[in-house]
């Protein structure tokens, strides 16, 4: 029997630009996204979407993203394991990544980066995917925004196409 898993694809939210000297990776939350985080984390609670596993790109927006995210989350906080390979990632680096995750991980959070996370989310979504949620993605996926997919097999088998989309959230949407 296939075993059913989840992938929660979280883009890091609103990041500042006041300091021009800081190089993009170094690049903090503006004052939106350091509300709009726990926000969304609070989603992924109420929801029931904890996650087993996360991979956090080490950019400082993704980072605090996923610690205001979890803040409220209740112990043991899920591994976290950051991946260079995140920051600027492509659809295909991402597709690599969720593959190699844990056969025994049933439950899979990436805090990423446009465009390569949007495009990911479009290419792993198919048949059997949320219309509603799937025009969502389609219109945008700004920053602070969510995509929850399932798939039934392992993690290897994850291919363009393959999971349903079954959420796709905004903060603005949970204001």
């Amino acid at each position: 029997m296939l075993k059913t898993r989840h992938l929660v694809l979280l883009r890091h939210a609103k990041s500042s630009w006041d300091d021009e000297a800081l190089a993009d990776f170094d690049r903090p939350l503006a004052p939106r996204g350091l509300k709009a985080a726990p926000r969304m984390g609070a989603e992924i609670l109420r929801r029931g979407w904890l996650p087993e596993l996360v991979y956090v790109s080490p950019a400082m927006r993704t980072r605090q993203t996923f610690e205001l995210a979890s803040a409220e989350w209740p112990a043991p906080l899920p591994p976290a394991h950051f991946h260079d390979s995140i920051y600027g990632a492509l659809a295909s680096d991402l597709f690599a990544l969720a593959a190699a995750a844990p056969d025994g991980i049933a439950s899979l959070l990436i805090v990423g980066h446009n465009p390569g996370l949007e495009l990911f989310a479009a290419r792993l979504a198919g048949p059997g995917s949320n219309a509603e949620a799937l025009r969502s993605l389609e219109q945008k996926f700004p920053s602070g925004a969510l995509a929850r997919f399932a798939f039934e097999g392992d993690w290897s088998g994850l291919r363009a196409g393959s999971a349903r989309l079954t959420d796709c959230l905004r903060p603005r949407e949970l204001d």
